[in-house]
């Protein structure tokens, strides 16, 4: 109880701060409020219930009917007075017979060809139950639990995708921060370049035109801040989305992450995907299961209590009545239709066996790709990074150079082009690597 009143109180308490919120919260909010996460546990719920419908087929059934009718027919009439115990000779029309007539034989009973109005009011108790089935309510339980299996499965893969988007969402912010800071670090720099420019041009040692050149590096460089803040909002957004309620302020992980240990065997063994086809495969042997029930007979039995009256409920104790009994029913044959199901169920199950080997298969593939990938990317950053060192000391050694007058302003605006450059590369280096990384963890069911 008090884990589901810390479950529904976590956003509120988090949304009442002004705290930036950290992903191990974000995770938890994620959750309990996530849309698509709702609307999955809700299909399991669904499934749950037809389990347990499944299942009351065991328990039979219980009705009570209640008939009201009024009819002069005379079958009617004279039924409902048997049935409410009510019947005697002169129902018969022996009152229009008499024993010194030789031709008694010949007279129609009038009163039993033409009765009077009949009230009739039956109350009837019934409960039917299945005694054998030939194991057709069991077969389908089970193929109903593999369906429940299935869709929360389906409800895992749901919850997997979502904790990977949001914790690439998170990582992305963090890369983009620190590109924004190195950014805005470039744009300091080449305000300086502006000032000593200027103050070059006023003692006659630099031209307009390097200014010029200066002012337009520095327009492009303004313009990719304005795209990086641009993207940092529409990751807030979509955090947002993600979490189902308003999220400005995160705290940011640490641009890197530790390549998590995950072996192939660790992989094919918690894939939610090779699970879902196994649990498809099991379905599929319960299908066959109930597909050959409809060899066997069933059994079934009943018990039945009712009393009749002209009235409702007249005389309910004397004129009660009871029937109990048992019906076995067998098709013997029915076209071979019986047979052709159950040879469609037993290839249905050889494909699934098949499309289970073909899963495993697919994901140690893909868990190969992915890990060739990272190790690709792993190079991609490392020889990035000293490229970057060398643009940054480059720019600055021109920088100088410019400023003793050595080299043109263009040479310097094109060092800083290369510097802008390989951060952007590097970004997007980074940005894949996390991304691998994150893949990897979902393709092991979300778990690190």
């Amino acid at each position: 109880m008090k884990k589901v009143v810390s479950a529904l109180l976590l956003p509120w308490f988090l949304s009442a701060s002004n705290d930036p919120l950290s992903l191990s919260q974000a995770l938890e909010i994620l959750k309990n409020n996530n849309l698509e996460i709702k609307t999955a546990t809700l299909e399991v719920k669904s499934a749950q219930e037809d389990i347990d419908k499944t299942t009351g087929l065991h328990w039979g059934k219980l009705d009570f009917t209640q008939d009201v009718a009024r009819s002069n027919d005379a079958g009617n009439v004279f039924g409902f007075k048997l049935t409410s115990r009510e019947a005697t000779f002169g129902d018969f029309g022996f009152r229009d017979f008499s024993l010194t007539n030789p031709n008694i034989l010949t007279v129609k009973p009038h009163d039993l060809n033409y009765p009077k109005d009949q009230n009739f009011f039956q109350s009837k108790l019934r409960y039917e139950v299945p005694l054998f089935t030939g194991f057709a309510i069991s077969s389908y339980t089970k193929v109903m639990q593999e369906v429940k299996n299935i869709k929360t499965l389906d409800k895992d893969k749901v919850l997997n995708e979502k904790v990977f988007q949001l914790k690439k969402s998170y990582y992305d912010m963090a890369l983009l921060e620190s590109s924004i800071h190195n950014m805005e670090t470039i744009l300091s720099n080449i305000n300086s370049l502006e000032k000593t420019t200027k103050t070059m041009i006023d003692v006659g040692y630099a031209k307009k035109v390097d200014l010029l050149e200066v002012k337009a590096k520095k327009g492009n460089v303004e313009r990719l801040l304005v795209q990086m803040k641009a993207n940092e909002e529409l990751l807030y957004h979509y955090i947002s989305f993600l979490l189902n309620e308003k999220v400005d302020k995160i705290e940011l992980p640490a641009k890197e992450i530790t390549e998590p240990y995950i072996s192939k065997d660790m992989v094919l063994d918690r894939n939610l995907d090779i699970k879902q086809a196994t649990t498809a495969l099991e379905l599929k042997k319960n299908m066959l299961d109930a597909n050959e029930a409809s060899y066997y007979p069933t059994v079934g039995a009943f018990a039945e209590v009712a009393t009749a009256d002209n009235t409702f409920l007249g005389n309910a104790n004397d004129h009660k009545a009871y029937t109990v009994g048992a019906r076995l029913t067998w098709n013997i044959f029915n076209g071979g239709i019986d047979s052709a199901n159950i040879e469609k169920a037993k290839v249905e199950e050889l494909k699934m066996h098949s499309q289970v080997e073909l899963a495993k298969q697919g994901i140690a593939l893909k868990l190969a790709k992915i890990r060739t990938e990272i190790k690709s990317v792993n190079q991609e950053i490392k020889s990035l990074k000293k490229e970057l060192d060398l643009a940054d000391a480059i720019y600055k050694n021109y920088e100088a150079r410019y400023k003793e007058k050595l080299i043109s302003m263009n040479d310097v605006i094109i060092k800083q082009s290369s510097q802008i450059e390989k951060i952007l590369e590097l970004l997007v280096a980074k940005n894949k690597r996390n991304e691998k990384i994150f893949e990897l963890e979902k393709l092991a069911n979300g778990e690190n």
